[in-house]
């Protein structure tokens, strides 16, 4: 915008400059002429006295004493000043005893014819081409020169009121970049035209608007999720009354799961979000937490556990907690969409080229084709656990093998190397 805008002002002053500028050179070069033309016939008005008495003496010496070549034809074909010949201007204002002017190779020649007693006398004066052009170049110089310092005057002020209008423009086009990268708390300053400063105020209030939005939601997640610590109050209540003490640990270990898994989301519900720079844990740590978990209910439900996972820690860049939520979906779904006795795998494995390689497969009924949705599930749950691992993975497979089942693939980005000291990740069934 600020290039087309100093462009639209160049081009009207060149046009306004060509419009002033041509016609005034071309007045120069017509000044000039007839600046040069009136002197020479003021040099002949000053000889027509003496022309028109037939004083040959007094005309030699006035005519050779001229700065303007002068010829004067007498009646008896005596030529007196400069040398000339009798030229077709000469011989026409002769004949019809009219004054002339007349072009020729030199320049221009004014004639001018003197009826005296004796009989027609011809007074030329020839004007030197150098004569009707002194000056003019001179003149169109300082015309474009003035010309060319307008327009450099008339770029920088387009170029100023341009910065003027474009300069909030990016600054609105930079806190709405800021925004859509999370940073709710991005304003805009309102400067330029009433009409951007009002863009800008409308922006801010948007800003304000969604950020009241996120906090309120965030708000009423934490409060449903903190209903839920009623029931799960009265489930481990009842887990203690139960008269089969292993069968009551087992039930209350459970109820603990669920109270932490629901102090997590209300704790990840109204914290500030957490940059993937500064995410960072020990996979290998975390994964082996999530598989020991899981391995209590496989063995419950008659499933093979096969799993393989580095003897050293391996640091990736994701939180602990995401990533633990995004395993514990893939295995939660496992559980929830194959028959029980169904075998699962877990292989985790660092990548050469840096990071880590999640894999988890099955040999259940495989993948229905809507389960790539989110919100999709062909088993009747809330299609939400490929999503929670697809957002956690830098990137995100789902195979089918021919044989059956199925097979996720999540790889992570490599992370910062720890001390050895492992934050361990929220538990979550």
């Amino acid at each position: 915008m600020r290039a087309r805008l100093t462009l639209l002002v160049a081009s009207t002053m060149v046009l306004v400059l060509l419009a002033f500028l041509v016609p005034l050179a071309v007045l120069v070069r017509q000044v000039a002429e007839d600046r040069a033309l009136s002197r020479a016939a003021d040099v002949i008005q000053s000889i027509v006295p003496l022309a028109g008495a037939g004083e040959a003496g007094g005309l030699r010496l006035i005519v050779s004493a001229q700065a303007v070549p002068v010829t004067v034809f007498l009646p008896d074909g005596t030529v007196l000043g400069a040398p000339a010949e009798r030229t077709p201007g000469v011989r026409l204002a002769g004949t019809r005893g009219e004054a002339l002017t007349v072009a020729v190779g030199a320049g221009r020649e004014v004639v001018v014819p003197v009826i005296g007693v004796a009989g027609t006398t011809v007074i030329r004066a020839l004007v030197p081409a150098e004569e009707l052009t002194r000056g003019v170049t001179r003149a169109w110089a300082l015309l474009a020169a003035l010309g060319l310092v307008l327009v450099l005057l008339g770029l920088l002020v387009a170029d100023r009121l341009a910065s003027a209008i474009t300069g909030p423009i990016s600054q609105l086009s930079a806190v709405s970049h800021r925004l859509a990268s999370a940073d709710l708390d991005a304003r805009a300053e309102p400067a330029g035209p009433p009409e951007l400063r009002e863009v800008a105020g409308a922006l801010n209030h948007l800003a304000g608007r969604i950020q009241d939005l996120l906090a309120t939601e965030r708000e009423r997640v934490a409060d449903l999720s903190h209903r839920l610590r009623t029931p799960l109050t009265a489930l481990r209540l009842e887990a203690e009354a139960l008269h089969d003490p292993e069968e009551s640990s087992r039930v209350a270990a459970a109820a603990d799961e669920v109270a932490r898994a629901v102090t997590a989301v209300i704790q990840q519900t109204r914290r500030a979000a957490v940059t993937p720079a500064a995410a960072n844990c020990d996979a290998t740590a975390v994964v082996t937490d999530r598989v020991a978990f899981w391995a209590v209910l496989a063995e419950d439900t008659g499933r093979a556990v096969h799993q393989q996972l580095p003897s050293t820690p391996l640091p990736v860049a994701v939180a602990a907690d995401d990533l633990a939520a995004a395993l514990d979906a893939l295995l939660g779904n496992i559980f929830a969409h194959t028959p029980d006795g169904t075998p699962f795998s877990v292989t985790l494995a660092a990548v050469p080229s840096g990071g880590a390689e999640l894999t988890v497969a099955d040999f259940g009924p495989g993948f229905p084709p809507e389960a790539s949705r989110r919100g999709a599930s062909g088993g009747g749950s809330t299609g939400l656990g490929l999503d929670i691992a697809r957002r956690a993975a830098a990137s995100f497979e789902t195979l089918s093998p021919p044989s059956g089942g199925a097979v996720l693939r999540l790889h992570f980005a490599a992370g910062t190397p720890t001390d050895g000291t492992v934050q361990p990740a929220d538990s979550r069934p």
